[in-house]
């Protein structure tokens, strides 16, 4: 029975509840240990008797091993991982290290993907609870994939609840609902002694009250510290002697005490086991002289229980005082029969984490198990487990060489893994070390030091970047590069390529002068990195602006051919990226749109939001702006779930424009704010020049040149004037100029502008130069350049671009008194703008219109799109048209990251709004 404790039981109920009627939630209990959280986990279950159940728990253990939490929670779960995604099946299995992953990495976001469907689909069409008990003891890897997983709840039925101690970095959760145990007020308390007295002999007053006072309300406090205070004669300290987290330690020490030796012998080695698997337990008990017999003791002790196969502790306090109070030889002993225990084919990751345990000083056989071990943590995108296993190698280490090589691979590793401090610590480790000579095999010339410094600057320089230090990151990276450069050309190479990306923030200058090393290595022919070098130096690298530009197709072809048909995804992207400053629109949308594909299937989702950017930039472009906003919000969605603060700003600034050019104000300043809010110290916010492009365009579109010039202005600077938005913001900026009568403001835009757009080569963009100067010439000489736009422009794509020259035509058409061919160009203009729903310029096409004598249509009579007008959200909207092109529930939820049962839920809601009963119809409302 739970006693006061009816606030955290109605949350509980709630929560339940709503999985019960299709509704997913989550909550994090978080609090002190003994707070009662597992008790209130415990009740939860009581409470889900009509539910699927599955619970795991977190244990301490000096390991890192990549999923092992998670494995442990999902093994019953398993059977139903036939229905999933092949994606996420691959990945998970991978994860797991089972058969039927071939191809497959355990990709972190697939993983946690694939969490989410096993759980639903583990449930049949009935509710599931999952709950997972000490949190903060999962490793990353696992604990990573369930708070993906709990993000993205929706209509799955699902209720995930976790148990977490308080302390820093104990199992961050930032943006789910968490709920905090009270301390239990004095009736709760009394009543719960109570309850106790009744079952033990009975509590003297004095002895109450000191219990009361001690355990604060803390409940497991309230019925350990009895039974402790009176086998210690009320010598357990006092109020504020220890840490009543110690002090209930003792209190459990003191009852194992009393058992028999072989007991404690078998509980030792269960504490210093993290599996529970009582076969392993037993394995190695037997080396030190227990067995099953001895077991029954710590049962009727109330310590331990046997869940089928699994051995438990009570509490996670049981284990860690066995543990940390035995002798420390008893613990060697313990680990060493563990590692025996072990199988090292089946087991070598448990097997060398043991070894390393029970080692008491240098071992290179424990140091080269453990390298192995952080090997296949690495396959498995146990990042942080990896660098966990090279940290605790390199310490092991009986050479130098050895240390310095696993330092480095541990620097590497929680650089991966995103853990900056980490990456730090272990690439100045690595430095120091590099500096001596003995730990530089071979290095009588220095060379193997320069490259392991080279290494750990590069590690160094991407924590920088990550961090938003975009100018300390690039000095470490061309430091770096410069110390690789005579040794490793490639991998110099690689660093520079890095290097132009910190660069882009920078200036103009930053990347033309990292492009000029780049152009400087001497590269074999057959390096990898080979043709992305190429193509950044012959695009933007010293003399390229007198040029004809690289294809993209042909440098991503190459690319591929590089690495065997399958190119790094990061040059790749740089490829992407590279070709839109191009203005290679149409081969970037292609290429982001193969990879986007391939990472959904293969991996490499960390990546997607990247990919995604460049998708939603090529598709403003080409006035697709449903398309556009839809991208854009599903990487936002992801870059938000990933901690991908750089990609939140860009996602945000791309939506801003789409806003700006709905009219939307307060949507796209909104937007503005947050692709803002991406700055860190002085360096500019990652989304600041497509933030900047927005509001000037929100501006003009409304009519305020001003307003407009100001904020396009900015985008003439220094600092951010090579960009892809600086570049092709330049129209509107000779607009807002015009439009004021101060043409020169644009002057020097212009004419970057109009170099630019020469070697590009692209028609629409000498469409819109001939548009720039049909506006900067004399009336009298304006016409020839809009015939000159409009002939340029591609009847087929870039409509916004063509509108907005007929429109400017249309304008220049009634000031010149020709007011039939000016309502024929307007009207051309008005009917795009609509379709498009670019309202103010709908409204400013409208009042030309009206001016020339036209015949004004009915505001808004283009009919709306069918999910509009069916008031879908955006979210059913993206899930029918895809069902709509025939993809099944499994595929979309695989296109979307979702679960198939939320795919379903919404195509539920959304067929009433459609007035359809079937995915059948769907095809001939959105054909």
């Amino acid at each position: 029975m739970l006693y006061g404790r009816d606030g955290e039981a109605a949350a509980l109920r709630g929560l339940l509840d709503g999985a019960r009627s299709g509704r997913s939630g989550v909550l994090v209990l978080r609090g002190e240990a003994g707070i009662g959280k597992t008790a209130l986990l415990e009740h939860a279950v009581g409470q889900a008797a009509d539910m699927t159940v599955v619970r795991g728990s977190g244990v301490e253990f000096e390991a890192e091993l990549p999923y092992a939490g998670l494995q442990l929670l999902l093994r019953t779960a398993m059977g139903a991982d036939g229905a999933l995604p092949e994606p996420q099946r691959r990945a998970l299995r991978a994860a797991f290290g089972l058969g039927g992953a071939e191809g497959g990495t355990a990709e972190p976001m697939f993983v946690g993907l694939a969490v989410l469907s096993l759980l639903s689909e583990h449930a049949g069409e009935g509710p599931l609870l999952c709950v997972v008990d000490d949190a903060q003891w999962l490793d990353r890897a696992s604990a990573d994939a369930l708070l993906f997983a709990a993000r993205r709840l929706d209509a799955e039925g699902v209720a995930m609840l976790f148990a977490a101690r308080d302390g820093e970095g104990a199992f961050p959760a930032p943006g789910l609902p968490e709920l905090r145990p009270a301390p239990l007020d004095d009736e709760a308390a009394l009543a719960l002694l109570a309850e106790r007295s009744g079952r033990q002999e009975p509590m003297a007053d004095v002895l109450r009250h000191r219990v009361l006072a001690e355990a604060r309300g803390n409940p497991l406090a309230l019925l350990e510290l009895p039974a402790a205070l009176r086998d210690a004669g009320g010598a357990v300290g006092g109020p504020g002697a220890l840490p009543l987290t110690s002090r209930l330690q003792l209190a459990f020490h003191g009852r194992v005490s009393h058992l028999p030796r072989a007991t404690q012998t078998l509980l030792l080695v269960a504490a210093a086991d993290h599996t529970g698997e009582l076969g392993t337990v037993l394995r190695a008990a037997g080396e030190l002289g227990a067995g099953l017999s001895d077991l029954p003791p710590a049962q009727e002790a109330g310590l331990v229980t046997v869940d089928d196969t699994l051995l438990r502790f009570r509490h996670p306090l049981v284990r860690a005082a066995i543990h940390q109070r035995a002798a420390l030889p008893e613990r060697l002993a313990a680990h060493r029969a563990l590692a025996a225990a072990a199988d090292p084919e089946r087991d070598p990751d448990h097997r060398a984490w043991h070894l390393a345990a029970a080692a008491t000083g240098p071992d290179e056989a424990a140091a080269a198990a453990l390298e192995r071990t952080a090997g296949r943590a690495r396959e498995r995108s146990g990042h942080t487990a990896a660098a966990a296993a090279y940290d605790r190698a390199a310490r092991l280490s009986t050479d130098p060489p050895a240390r310095l090589r696993r330092l480095l691979l541990a620097a590497e590793s929680a650089s991966e893994a995103g853990e900056i401090p980490r990456a730090r610590t272990f690439a100045d480790e690595a430095a120091r070390l590099a500096a001596r000579p003995a730990a530089v095999p071979g290095g009588a010339d220095g060379t193997d030091g320069r490259l392991a410094v080279a290494r750990t600057l590069h590690v160094r320089g991407l924590a920088d970047f990550l961090e938003g230090d975009f100018p300390g990151a690039h000095r470490l990276l061309i430091e770096g590069a410069a110390l690789a450069a005579e040794a490793d050309p490639p991998r110099a190479a690689r660093m520079l390529v890095q290097a132009s990306h910190t660069a882009w923030y920078l200036g103009g200058d930053e990347v033309a002068d990292t492009l000029a090393r780049l152009d400087a290595l001497r590269l074999p022919p057959e390096a990898p990195v080979r043709p992305v070098a190429d193509f950044l130096v012959a695009a933007l690298g010293p003399g390229s602006a007198g040029r004809v530009p690289p294809d993209l197709g042909t440098a991503a072809a190459a690319a591929r051919a590089a690495h065997g048909g399958r190119a790094d995804p990061g040059h790749l992207l740089m490829l992407c990226g590279v070709g839109l400053t191009l203005g290679q629109d149409v081969q970037a949308h292609e290429l982001s749109t193969a990879l986007a594909a391939e990472g959904r299937e293969s991996g490499g989702v960390g990546r997607l939001t990247t990919i995604l950017f460049f998708r939603a930039e090529a598709e403003i472009f080409d006035a697709r702006f449903d398309d556009a906003a839809a991208t854009a919000r599903g990487a936002l969605r992801i870059a938000a779930d990933t901690g991908q603060r750089q990609w939140v700003s860009q996602l945000s600034s791309a939506l801003a424009y789409v806003a700006a050019v709905r009219g939307d104000s307060d949507e796209c300043r909104r937007l503005v704010d947050a692709a803002l809010a991406g700055g860190s110290g002085t360096a500019m916010a990652p989304g600041a020049p497509w933030a900047y492009w927005s509001q000037g365009l929100l501006e003009l579109g409304l009519g305020r040149a001003q307003a407009a010039l100001e904020q396009l202005a900015l985008l003439g600077e220094e600092s951010v004037r090579h960009h892809i938005s600086a570049t092709r913001s330049v129209p509107d900026l000779v607009e807002a100029a015009v439009r004021l009568g101060v043409p020169e403001r644009a002057d020097a835009s212009f004419a970057r502008f109009e170099a630019w757009a020469e070697r590009s080569g692209q028609g629409w963009a000498a469409a819109l130069v001939a548009r720039c100067r049909a506006l900067r010439a004399p009336e009298a000489d304006a016409e020839a350049y809009y015939l000159a736009a409009l002939d340029a422009h591609d009847p087929h794509r870039r409509a916004m671009d063509s509108a907005r020259t007929s429109l400017l035509y249309g304008e220049w058409l009634r000031r010149a008194r020709r007011k039939n061919e000016a309502r024929v160009r307007l009207r051309t203009a008005l009917d795009v703008f609509e379709r498009l729903g670019a309202a103010p310029w709908a409204e400013r096409a409208r009042g030309e219109l009206g001016a020339a004598g036209g015949t004004l249509p009915e505001a808004g009579r283009e009919a709306a799109p069918v999910d509009a007008e069916a008031g879908l959200t955006p979210q059913e909207s993206q899930i029918v048209r895809l069902a709509a092109e025939g993809l099944s529930n499994k595929d979309i939820a695989a296109r979307l990251f979702l679960s198939p049962r939320t795919v379903g839920y919404h195509l539920y809601k959304a067929y009433p709004k459609l007035g359809v009963a079937s995915r059948g119809e769907l095809a001939a409302l959105f054909g």
